[in-house]
């Protein structure tokens, strides 16, 4: 008998909350993809506005903000917009 147990490897990531829907987005690289060998992407991606406000949003509420955005557009997204997924 084996006296050592070997927990199956879960799929570990790092997440952020998008600003705009509030939604885990997943950060692809890190030690979490070194860890599980399988590599993702990124769900969102972090803006600077003019405004010279810096947000991270998922893809969902990028697709949702007006050409020239704001930070009271951002503030205006719908916290359930985006699920965090970036699709």
């Amino acid at each position: 008998m084996n006296a050592f147990r070997v927990a199956p490897l879960r799929r570990a990531m790092s997440t952020d909350p998008c600003d705009g829907c509030g939604a885990e987005v997943r950060i692809g690289g890190g030690i979490g993809d070194f860890w599980t060998l399988s590599p993702g992407t990124t769900g969102g991606m972090t803006l600077e506005l003019d405004d010279d406000s810096e947000h991270f949003l998922c893809f969902d509420c990028v697709d949702a903000l007006p050409d020239y955005p704001t930070a009271e557009d951002v503030a205006a997204l719908d916290r359930s917009a985006g699920d965090g997924d970036g699709g």
